[in-house]
């Protein structure tokens, strides 16, 4: 498994941004009402982020060896939970950011400016949810093998530059 690119998470809050104010602001111009932010939402992207922060800090200390034993199959599972917290956390951040950039485009409607500040909080936090993805998945990242230790013996290097 690869690691996630940042501009491939930049790409992914761009583009989720532009849907979302453009459908937005056509819902906006048939009448309709924009959606709110519950105040949940922020508290349970931190939640999220904390947990997988934590069990990504166990990864780290078993790969440095402060920690006696670990799973193998939670340390994958951290690693791809990792990953899933970078894209949703792109998502997210892109979904509320549209709601911004809808709202802020009507702050002389009542109750606008409350709003976009609510989204702008909700984006910091899935900022925050995709960061520690980031974060995690480079705790996860095991380093080659040796080149005298048994695995390197199982599985030569390849030399790219070889026909």
């Amino acid at each position: 498994m690869h690691r996630t690119r940042w501009q491939t998470l930049l790409l992914v809050t761009a583009v989720a941004a532009a849907v979302t104010w453009i459908v937005l602001r056509a819902v906006a111009g048939r009448g309709g009402m924009l959606p709110t932010v519950p105040p949940l939402v922020v508290a349970v992207e931190l939640l999220i982020a904390g947990v997988v922060f934590s069990m990504g800090w166990a990864v780290r200390q078993f790969l440095r060896g402060k920690r006696p034993q670990l799973n193998p199959i939670r340390a994958a599972r951290t690693a791809v939970l990792a990953k899933a917290s970078c894209y949703t956390g792109a998502l997210l951040a892109g979904w509320y950011g549209g709601q911004v950039l809808a709202l802020v485009g009507d702050l002389s409607v009542p109750g606008s400016g409350s709003r976009a500040i609510a989204a702008g909080i909700a984006t910091a936090g899935a900022v925050v949810l995709a960061v520690v993805g980031l974060v995690v998945e480079w705790f996860c990242r095991v380093p080659p093998p040796e080149a005298g230790s048994e695995a390197a013996r199982e599985h030569p290097a390849v030399d790219p530059s070889a026909p």
